[in-house]
């Protein structure tokens, strides 16, 4: 199983502050996050990256 938190996703988006990341984390298209526990949302990691491939080849660009 691959699960991301915040600070996973903020690594693929290429080291982007926790501000930003929870921006984008927050916008319609995103995909929403599998549970929300006490240490934060956990998305599933084939659906981010898939998210990421899709809508920001080049993460460090934004």
């Amino acid at each position: 199983m691959d699960l991301l938190g915040l600070d996973e996703i903020r690594d693929l988006l290429g080291g982007i502050s926790k501000q930003r990341a929870t921006i984008i984390v927050g916008r319609k298209g995103f995909p929403d996050p599998v549970v929300t526990l006490k240490m934060g949302r956990v998305w599933d990691g084939k659906a981010v990256r898939a998210w990421i491939a899709e809508n920001r080849p080049n993460p460090t660009e934004d």
